[in-house]
This record gives structure tokens, sequence and C-alpha cells, in this order.
């Protein structure tokens, strides 16, 4: 009789998974390429609430709304660029991982390309200081020690 029971939970427990895991969204699409396209637009947005997820991994309520948003102005016949516009307009420039380059980004996108300049700017200043330093000229003691090894090195 027991075993019965865990057998009947068991069997409960494992169909109720699914509803667990949340709704999944089915998508009617017209064709491939559109899909593709709602694929790479989910993938490219960033959830607000989720910090670092994409809304199509997201189970948080924004993501789906975004998810839906999408979705219904690919149907629209919105081009990709048009839909970015929209959700960021909707939702701010957060929701994009890769910010646009605009007056107010210059230094977010300039700012690798100015270290690695300025990198080899003090590497090449530092280069040119050590050759600079090793050609100077010998003082009177250095002169008299150096002629001193050469002339015991020879006299060997």
């Amino acid at each position: 009789m027991a075993l019965g029971r865990l057998i009947v939970l068991t069997v409960l427990l494992c169909l109720s998974l699914p509803a667990l895991a949340g709704g999944i969204e089915l998508r009617d699409f017209d064709d491939p390429l559109t899909e593709e396209r709602y694929r790479d637009l989910t993938a490219s947005m960033r959830c607000p609430l989720c910090e670092n997820q994409a809304i199509n991994d997201s189970d948080a309520p924004i993501s789906a709304d975004m998810r839906e948003r999408v979705y219904r102005l690919l149907q629209e016949g919105k081009s990709d660029t048009e839909i970015i516009h929209h959700m960021v307009q909707r939702f701010g420039d957060y929701i994009l991982y890769n910010p646009r380059l605009e007056q107010r980004t210059y230094l977010l996108w300039g700012l690798p390309v100015g270290l690695l300049v300025l990198t080899g700017v003090v590497v090449a200043l530092i280069v040119r200081a050590r050759r600079h330093a090793s050609a100077k000229a010998l003082t009177a003691d250095e002169q008299a020690r150096l002629d001193a090894l050469k002339a015991r090195k020879e006299s060997s």
C-alpha cells in the first residue's frame, strides 16, 4: 500500500515539473527567416531585471513582455533596426549588450583605444629612456676599471 502511494506521488511529481518550470511560449512564424530574426533579436537584448541575462533566457515578466513586443513587431513587418529602436525607446539603452556609438558613448567606445595608445606611448618612452641611459659616457673610474679588465683579459 505504501509503495503504491509512493509510485503515485512520484508520477504526479513528474507530471507537475513542466508546470513549475514556467510557461513555454509557442510562436507561429510565416517563414524560418523570421523565426531566426526573432531568436537573434531576443538573444541580443538584455533583461532589465535580470542584470546580464538575455530576454530569450529570462523568466521575468518584463522579458516575456519584451519577447511579445518583438514578436508583434516582426509580424507587423518591422526591420531589425526599427525593432531595436522601438525597444530602446521603451526600455532604455540598458537592454543593448553593445551600446550604440553616440555622443554620450564616445568615452565608452574610445577609452579602450585611448588606453592602448597610452600604453604604447609609455612603453616607447621607457625603451627610449633605457637606450639613452645605456649610451651615456663612462666616468673616469668606470673607464679605468674597464681598461684594467681588458688588460687582464689580454694578458691571460
